[in-house]
């Protein structure tokens, strides 16, 4: 039996047709040899998740996402269906969280066991979210990036204060600076006055050291008299004195317990008063004698009496002729 030309094409085409249905399923990840249970997972949000991702068991691919679907009757809700490879039995209230896949991107789902019966095909998982490394690198950067811009503030502060400081400075520097030229104006007008100066002390220092040959001298002769000073019996001029000393002391105790003549004169009261109205009556008698000198002296030349006043009772003396 001949075939015709037409049927080998058909045939050819039907085998390129069963081969490309093959190849697109296993390029997507589907074990097409092999049977898989479908679940499906409701999402509000998941972030960049693909058809054809995979799905681990403690890190192990045991599945693939196979379709999303846009649920806008329920919110705009995402729904994911997913094949997990047969005799992986999934029990109630198991998880499916959607989490970063690595470093490079991607998502991935992580099958987190439940404790309850075993699910059945199509029913629905948990849907939960995993923190990615962007949001726990954007979540550690927002306090990093609110300390930097507090810091370019601090330093945008420091360096208006650098920048005011530096103008301070430059002032200093100018006062600095006409201060310096003064300084050189006034050394120039006084110039003259400073090399005088120098000269004289110049002229000092030579008087200075002809002084000092001059006092050598003298210094060694005040070395000779220290040693004579040495030389002399201090000691026995010490115990003389302290004797005499010790007499002046026995004298003035006598003199303060009445003994002797100066004792009673220190002592004696009656003496005291005695002396003190012979003294008043002195002073009285030469007052007397200062205002009438002719009372107490009498010169006459022809034997001739002075016809003054009577006499006092204070006179007392004898008129010379």
């Amino acid at each position: 039996m001949k075939i015709s030309r037409e049927a080998k094409v058909g045939a050819m085409a039907l085998f390129a047709i069963i081969m490309l249905y093959f190849g697109f399923h296993i390029l997507k990840g589907s074990d097409v040899f092999s049977r898989t249970y479908k679940y499906h997972v409701v999402y509000d949000n998941i972030d960049g998740l693909t058809a054809s991702n995979p799905v681990l068991l403690n890190g192990l691919n045991v599945g693939r996402v196979q379709e999303i679907k846009l649920l806008q009757n329920r919110g705009n809700q995402l729904l994911v269906t997913i094949d997990v490879q047969k005799g992986i039995l999934l029990p109630q209230g198991t998880g499916a969280i959607l989490a970063d896949g690595g470093l490079l991107g991607g998502k991935v789902i992580h099958l987190a066991m439940g404790t309850g019966a075993a699910m059945k095909e199509g029913d629905t998982l948990v849907a939960k979210k995993e923190s990615g490394i962007s949001a726990v690198l954007q979540e550690k950067a927002l306090p990093l990036v609110s300390h930097a811009d507090s810091l370019i503030k601090n330093l945008d502060l420091v360096v208006g204060g650098f920048q005011e400081t530096g103008l301070i400075l430059n002032q200093v520097l100018k006062n600095y600076n006409q201060t310096g030229t003064s300084l050189q104006g006034l050394l120039a007008e006084n110039r003259s006055n400073l090399l005088a100066m120098t000269s004289n002390l110049n002229k000092l220092t030579t008087s200075l050291v002809e002084t000092e040959k001059e006092l050598k001298p003298l210094l060694a002769k005040t070395g000779t008299l220290a040693d004579s000073l040495n030389a002399l019996r201090l000691g026995e001029t010490v115990t003389s004195a302290r004797k005499t000393i010790e007499e002046l002391h026995t004298l003035l105790a006598s003199v303060e317990s009445g003994k002797g003549t100066a004792g009673k004169l220190v002592k004696d009261e009656a003496l005291y008063n005695n002396l003190n109205r012979t003294m008043i009556s002195m002073n009285k008698l030469l007052t007397n004698f200062r205002e009438h000198p002719k009372r107490y002296i009498h010169v006459s030349v022809f034997g001739k009496k002075d016809k003054g006043p009577a006499e006092s009772p204070l006179d007392t003396a004898t008129t010379i002729k």
